[in-house]
């Protein structure tokens, strides 16, 4: 019976269908896809979901939403996060849900976009650490993407140490922290240093609260300036002054250490709040003046290089840390005011001699022209009085040229000791700075190491002759060649000049001589001694007229005379008789001819 049952057939069995293919019916086939169609995700297009990563490789992700199909996303949109595997739940955008290859088309990408400017500034709120994938460089730091979005990485906040090359961030996940949000222009700008910052705190202040002047740290080389180094203890950062890093002078810090260098350093000193610390490197190293020979001593010769150089002298170590001033006046034995740098120069090597030396106060002073003879030790020998030599004009002043012999031996010629004969007003006229000059020694001056120099004693004095010619009421051919307020100067023959007031510049038709007139002059004073002669040339016509009013006057008397002697009879012809009109003719007559001989 229940075989029976088994075996009969379905009634309203549709087999019309069954021959089909489809073994439901109508109905039953409605049913069961609506049955599935419940069982799926009801998704909507141009919606973000979650969905769960089911599989990935190199170039694709799988994600299951609860749909009829799993959709496959470049694994591209992924490079921000790694660390990305199977089971992790992201977050997609439906782009469509069926293609049409009849795909699901999903984009994390447009998912992170439409959803990250409010997580971004959820993260500013909650200071919230996200993660973000390193793009590339721009100026003054790097893009960073934070969800989909471009942010602005600045340089000062990859890292709390300086960066030196930022190329090596690009393509890296690091986490980071929303620190500035600009809402108007959609700008975000994240921190890394941020991030570290909160634990470096708590270190400097267990590093802080330790530190001791005096005590002795490891530290590493974190920055090098000009002026001096920036060494990281560990979390803070204390600076050694180019002046600490070593007991020689040092021209730029990266002589003595090098970036990353880890090195030993000395706490010196700390501001109350302990934020600015001073450290040493030279100070863990023995003084190198306590080192210096005790041998060494005043007079001692020593070699050393020139390390700086002023005005004033040169700075020599003649051991690294170990170094004598030079004066310049110590580098020769001239006293002209020069400077150290006509003398040497930086980098030099010199030999000196040893002049002062203070060990307590690790001073020493050294002079080079110590290494030659002085010359004024026999300075009678070598130029004395009367001597002749050449010499080079160094220097003038209103009353002389100052020369030098050679090094060291000075002299000067006043100005009233360069010529016999010109009127010098200043040195500059008769000779010039650098030139050569002969000159002759007239007194030494051993004390003040000056010599008394003259040129003109050279010739012999010419005023011996001019003596003789340029006597008194002597008329000379002259020239005049300046005008003066007191009067003017006129060359004469032999290259002397004379000097004439303006009163005796009148000529004989009343008007005044002028500059480069020729005219005859006389001599009415003539100094040997003070090198000066006075002329005239009104003096000239003024003694003619008074030599002819006189000759006029005399042949007057002389008429006179002979009339009345017709009236007086002649006593005795043969005695002659000098009346004084006789004298006062004959003297006449005298002066007339010896104007004539003139």
């Amino acid at each position: 019976m229940d075989q029976e049952l088994k075996n009969s057939p379905v009634e309203n069995f549709d087999w019309d269908a069954y021959e089909k293919g489809d073994v439901y019916g109508e109905k039953s086939r409605e049913e069961l896809v609506n049955t599935y169609d419940q069982s799926l995700s009801t998704v909507k297009d141009k919606e973000v979901i979650e969905g769960t990563v089911i599989s990935l490789n190199k170039r694709e992700v799988v994600v299951n939403i609860g749909y009829k199909s799993d959709g496959v996303i470049s694994m591209n949109e992924f490079r921000y996060n790694p660390d990305l595997k199977v089971g992790d739940t992201v977050e997609v955008y439906i782009e469509s849900q069926e293609d049409k290859k009849g795909q699901l088309v999903l984009s994390h990408k447009k998912a992170r976009a439409t959803r990250s400017w409010d997580r971004v500034n959820s993260a500013l709120e909650n200071d919230e650490i996200i993660k973000g994938f390193i793009k590339c460089r721009t100026k003054g730091g790097m893009i960073v993407d934070v969800f989909g979005i471009e942010a602005f990485l600045p340089g000062s906040q990859i890292d709390v140490k300086p960066i030196r090359d930022y190329d090596v961030f690009v393509g890296k996940t690091m986490e980071f922290k929303v620190v500035k949000i600009n809402q108007e222009f959609k700008n975000v700008v994240v921190s890394h240093k941020a991030l570290i910052e909160a634990e470096l705190e708590q270190q400097k202040k267990d590093i802080i609260a330790k530190l001791e002047k005096g005590q002795v740290l490891e530290g590493t080389v974190k920055n090098i300036t000009s002026y001096g180094v920036f060494i990281d203890l560990g979390g803070v950062d204390g600076l050694i002054h180019i002046t600490d890093l070593s007991w020689g002078r040092v021209s730029h810090p990266e002589e003595v250490v090098s970036l990353d260098q880890k090195l030993n350093v000395v706490i010196l000193d700390f501001d109350d709040e302990k934020k600015r610390i001073a450290l040493g490197l030279k100070q863990l190293m023995p003084h190198p003046w306590d080192a210096l020979s005790a041998d060494l001593k005043v007079g001692d010769k020593v070699k050393g290089k020139v390390v700086v150089m002023a005005d004033y002298g040169a700075f020599i170590e003649i051991a690294p840390g170990v170094e004598g001033l030079i004066h310049v006046s110590e580098m020769s034995w001239s006293q002209h005011l020069r400077s150290a740098q006509d003398f040497m120069k930086v980098g030099d090597e010199v030999e000196a001699v040893i002049l002062t030396l203070d060990r307590e106060e690790r001073k020493m002073s050294l002079g080079i022209k110590q290494l030659k003879a002085d010359p004024w030790e026999n300075i009678e020998t070598k130029y004395a009085v009367g001597s002749r030599h050449m010499a080079k004009v160094r220097n003038f002043t209103n009353f002389g040229v100052f020369v030098e012999i050679e090094e060291g031996v000075d002299g000067l010629i006043h100005i009233s000791d360069l010529s016999w004969t010109k009127k010098i007003k200043h040195p500059s006229e008769f000779t010039q700075i650098g030139a050569e000059i002969e000159v002759q020694v007239l007194e030494i001056d051993k004390e003040n190491r000056r010599l008394s120099l003259g040129h003109k004693q050279l010739e012999e004095n010419p005023w011996d002759v001019f003596e003789t010619v340029f006597t008194v009421d002597s008329i000379h051919e002259g020239t005049i060649v300046e005008m003066l307020d007191k009067g003017a100067v006129i060359a004469l023959p032999y290259g002397v000049e004379g000097f004439a007031t303006p009163k005796h510049l009148v000529k004989e038709d009343g008007t005044q001589a002028q500059v480069e007139e020729k005219l005859p002059f006389k001599v009415i004073e003539f100094n040997k001694d003070a090198k000066r002669i006075i002329l005239s040339h009104s003096r000239i016509f003024e003694d003619e007229a008074k030599a002819e009013a006189k000759k006029e006057a005399a042949a007057k008397k002389a008429a006179k005379k002979s009339a009345k002697s017709e009236e007086t009879p002649v006593i005795n012809n043969n005695v002659e008789k000098t009346t004084l009109g006789d004298i006062e003719e004959l003297a006449a007559l005298k002066e007339k001819l010896d104007s004539e001989k003139k």
